[in-house]
């Protein structure tokens, strides 16, 4: 019983949700208050759904913020045999919530404005600052996406406004406005090979019957003029493995795929990509199913043919997988060269300790000491500590691999 007391202020630290009001009660409160309106929806299995409620919600600066501009309330959005009365009364409401608004992912938080009209919905979670930033950017009408649609519909359609409807749609998770409202500002573009309409153009090109594919598939060259070297491949590269890779590589009874008919299937449409994407695939594959072996033989096939290709993160994964599942002396000098190309441009602590433990592996303690030591100065505290256990343990000649 003495506990209770500070149960109940720390309790009073984070957001306040209501309990015991209805749909209509709620916004009755809101406009009495003239504050804006927060709705919680979430399901009983959502993992970032109970992050929020465990993490962040609960916080003093959270509640601070929130508490002060939001009437807040929490709709369970899934219904189970364990939901108690106050849980059911809102069933009929939660229905037509998740319905007029299109929630479709989970957590989903809706705003709304005093006067019970929406202005704006996040999608998924995050930590306090981006929380409390995303919440503030709601009672910013220039910010407020359902505020902005209404501008669209009584007739602003001038291509800056456009853009930025239309980037603000696809951060709302509203494919389908974000791929109309896209091409009406690509159609008012003379020039769509600049860098600003080619990056924006990346954004809304998530499928081989987006307008941007073509353009990345067919015209690279002009693409990667402007880009940067490889930046069109990738693109296509990424959804060709979506469409046309991904969905035979797991099936139900869990047999091998037939690579053979995979391959033959993308040679027929991406000629020139099916090799280097089988290569790919390969790894990843072998990876998930945990065939060493296969992981290996392939990176190493990989490396060989595209290597050249390969980008610093590429580069370094590869060099640690081989660090980790490769005991062939060979196989490692391959790798050491990999993981130095990594961090020729930036000396990135992760990628100096893939390097330092290669060295070691390979039998070059002195070397990979030294590395180690170079990795462990310019890391993080969370990377130090992870570095200086490492770091003993070559000075002991472990081996821990």
């Amino acid at each position: 019983m003495l506990l209770l007391p500070m149960l109940a202020i720390a309790q009073d630290k984070g957001i306040h949700f209501e309990h015991g009001l209805s749909w209509t009660d709620i916004q009755a409160k809101a406009k009495a208050e003239n504050k804006y309106i927060f709705i919680d929806c979430f399901t009983t299995w959502c993992g970032p759904c109970k992050y929020m409620s465990a993490n962040i919600f609960p916080l003093e600066n959270v509640g601070n913020f929130m508490n002060d501009k939001y009437i807040s309330v929490k709709v369970q959005m899934d219904q189970t045999d364990k939901d108690n009365e106050e849980v059911k009364k809102w069933y009929a409401d939660a229905k037509a919530i998740e319905k007029d608004y299109s929630v479709r992912a989970y957590p989903t938080f809706l705003i709304f404005g005093p006067d019970g009209h929406i202005v704006d919905r996040q999608v998924g979670g995050g930590e306090a600052e981006q929380f409390i930033a995303r919440c503030a950017d709601a009672l910013v009408p220039a910010k407020q996406y359902y505020t902005q649609l209404e501008e669209y519909n009584k007739g602003k359609k001038d291509a800056p406004f456009l853009r930025e409807l239309a980037l603000l749609a696809l951060s709302k998770y509203d494919e389908k406005n974000a791929a109309a409202f896209s091409k009406l500002y690509l159609d008012q573009q003379k020039d769509l090979y600049t860098e600003e309409n080619l990056q924006f153009i990346g954004k809304f090109t998530k499928s081989s019957k987006d307008v941007g594919f073509d353009m990345f598939l067919h015209h690279a060259d002009k693409v990667d003029k402007v880009l940067g070297d490889g930046k069109a491949e990738n693109i296509v590269m990424e959804i060709v493995a979506q469409e046309e890779v991904f969905p035979q590589l797991m099936k139900n009874d869990q047999s091998t795929p037939d690579w053979a008919g995979i391959e033959k299937s993308i040679k027929a449409k991406y000629p020139a990509l099916a090799e280097e994407l089988l290569l790919k695939t390969k790894v990843q594959y072998y990876s998930y199913v945990k065939d060493a072996d296969n992981v290996v033989a392939n990176i190493v096939a990989y490396m060989k043919k595209y290597g050249h290709k390969a980008a610093p993160q590429q580069l370094n994964e590869y060099a640690w997988t081989i660090f980790e599942k490769c005991n062939d002396m060979q196989c490692i000098e391959q790798a050491l060269e990999w993981s130095k190309r990594s961090f020729k441009d930036a000396e990135i602590p992760a990628f100096l300790d893939t390097y330092a433990n290669l060295l070691y592996k390979a039998g070059k303690k002195t070397d990979a000491l030294a590395w180690e030591e170079k990795a462990m100065k310019q890391a993080g505290d969370e990377e130090k500590k992870t570095y200086e256990v490492t770091l003993e343990k070559m000075k002991k000649g472990e081996k821990y691999w």
